[in-house]
């Protein structure tokens, strides 16, 4: 699967590779807000898709696709760093909706 940055990873299966969006960093009330203490982001992009899960024997397609900007939930899949940048790797099932 052709991916949309240098790192070639292709996922197996039903799952794909995703690159968080980073928030906006917010001042709030001239306090600055460490790493540490911000949520994690929980929309990315979609960088890249595997081939689909089986069941009964047949391959079901992914819903999702390369390019595609995502909401998954806070603490699904597992984050990998890759040539410095970090990554997620999550289930299609871990996929809440498809932005835009």
């Amino acid at each position: 699967m052709a991916t949309k940055s240098s790192v070639k990873v292709n996922p197996l299966a039903d799952r794909v590779v995703v690159k968080p969006l980073e928030e906006t960093e917010q001042m709030r009330g001239g306090l600055y807000i460490p790493d540490t203490a911000k949520e994690k982001p929980q929309q990315g992009e979609v960088i890249a898709a595997g081939p689909g899960r089986f069941e009964k024997d047949k391959r079901v397609p992914m819903e999702v696709k390369v390019g595609d900007k995502i909401l998954y939930g806070k603490y699904s899949g597992t984050e990998v760093t890759l040539d410095g940048d970090t990554y997620l790797i999550l289930r299609e099932s871990d996929i809440l909706a498809i932005v835009g």
